[in-house]
């Protein structure tokens, strides 16, 4: 089974935590935490920061990781580290998906997440 390692950015701003909605392939319409796969030679670090900057058009404050989780997908292994995060710079524009949305830890169910993102949401709970 391939395997895929990537990073997701777990923004937050006053109690609320930022959501995209996929606007392409195999779940579109699913909503997940904005990030993606590290490149060959890249720390986690970088490719958060590159991620977000090419998703958002935002700089951001990497503040510690929450956690690394391990999922089955049919067709691949994903593993997702996932950092709490906060806007440095910049005014979010979503060049990839197709809505957004700030949730709070009572909204966190309102959106159907990616899979690999559901365990993400237990973990916020219990912040």
């Amino acid at each position: 089974m391939k395997k895929i390692e990537v990073v997701a950015a777990i923004l937050h701003r006053d109690g609320a935590y930022f959501a995209t909605q996929r606007g392409y392939g195999e779940f579109d319409g699913m909503w997940e935490f904005p990030g993606g796969k590290i490149e060959p030679g890249e720390s986690r670090e970088v490719a958060l920061r590159r991620e977000i900057q090419e998703e958002l058009g935002i700089d951001i404050i990497i503040e510690n990781l929450l956690c690394t989780t391990e999922y089955d997908y049919p067709s691949f292994h994903l593993t997702m580290h996932c950092y709490l995060c906060s806007v440095a710079s910049g005014e979010i524009e979503l060049r990839e998906h197709k809505s957004a949305r700030w949730l709070t830890a009572e909204t966190l169910d309102s959106v159907e997440w990616l899979p690999a993102d559901k365990e993400v949401i237990d973990k916020l709970r219990s912040l």
